[in-house]
């Protein structure tokens, strides 16, 4: 198993998604058309090349797949760097597609800081919705010009959880102590050993509306559209309904989205990856060897099996 380590290096592959499709295009047609449809594909491949070139527009297609701490920012703040330093603003464009549940305030914050980094820089930001974007998901999905989602995406869930376990009437049964020092008022709100006070409950629920109060001002800065009120109520929408809400714009999945840019915009994937260590790279071809040697030697296995059983039968009818 390998774990993840945000300090080893990482390199950035860029890959042309028109090319890679219209060679999928090329060999299907090879295997199924006839000479004069193989001949009108190649002219509209053709006519759709001129067609990008005069546009002269690239558009760069990022992956944020979100957990619970949100560490796909670490790709993405380098990814977002990268467009900023070679794209050109109000020109070329960005296509995020966006999955996440949501997770922590201070995570998904960052995240959608680095998103207005291109908004700020005067890209024009498409996200994608194929599967979820709630909660911190979409605090970075409202800052696109275009929210594009799948039909039955789900969207939304503009609110703020918390929840802790408390395990003081536990402590107090076994007879033992927790002793809890601080200094401030509220340095400590509620804990999950000490004994909470009605004083303590209360300025932590207030946090969690301060913190609310935050995420909706948020929204409503790069969605004036929406009714605020109506949608930051912690529910969740599907495509449709958040389509009538105006959470999102279109109803689309990204391929569809995607497959529609290819004839006249040159679409780039942008993807990072952690560049594995001499000991991963030894343990893979190590793991290749043993997929060569597992077969080879099965094979021996069987065979001395099947010798050693027709011996047997020898022995048992010596017709045979």
């Amino acid at each position: 198993m390998l774990f993840h380590n945000p300090k080893l290096p990482a390199e950035i592959r860029i890959s042309h998604l028109n090319a890679r499709v219209n060679e999928q295009r090329k060999k299907i047609a090879q295997a199924t058309a006839s000479k004069f449809e193989l001949l009108q594909l190649t002219q509209q491949l053709s006519k759709e090349a001129r067609l990008r070139k005069k546009n002269n527009q690239k558009i760069y297609v990022l992956d944020f797949k979100g957990d619970t701490a949100a560490s796909a920012v670490e790709n993405l703040r380098e990814e977002i760097t990268l467009i900023l330093s070679t794209a050109k603003a109000g020109r070329d464009r960005v296509v995020v597609r966006l999955e996440s549940p949501g997770g922590m305030v201070h995570g998904y914050g960052l995240a959608a800081a680095q998103l207005v980094r291109l908004r700020d820089a005067g890209f024009n930001l498409t996200i994608c919705v194929d599967k979820v974007a709630a909660s911190g998901g979409y605090m970075m999905a409202c800052i696109a010009n275009e929210i594009v989602s799948a039909p039955f995406a789900v969207v939304g869930s503009i609110g703020v959880v918390a929840q802790v376990p408390n395990f003081n009437r536990l402590l107090k049964e076994k007879h033992i102590d927790f002793e809890l020092y601080t200094a401030g008022q509220f340095k400590r709100t509620v804990t999950m050993f000490g004994e909470n006070t009605a004083e303590g409950k209360a300025k932590f629920e207030e946090e969690l509306q301060q913190t609310h109060e935050l995420f909706k001002h948020f929204v409503e800065k790069y969605r004036p559209q929406l009714n605020i009120e109506k949608v930051a109520t912690g529910e969740h929408w599907y495509g449709k309904d958040a389509l009538e809400l105006n959470l999102v714009d279109k109803l689309q999945t990204s391929d569809e989205y995607l497959l529609g840019l290819l004839a006249q915009h040159e679409v780039f994937v942008i993807e990072t990856r952690r560049k594995p260590t001499l000991g991963e790279k030894l343990g893979l071809q190590a793991a290749q060897m043993a997929d060569g040697l597992v077969p080879a030697v099965m094979n021996k296995v069987m065979e001395s099996l099947t010798k050693a059983n027709a011996s047997l039968v020898q022995l048992r009818d010596p017709k045979l």
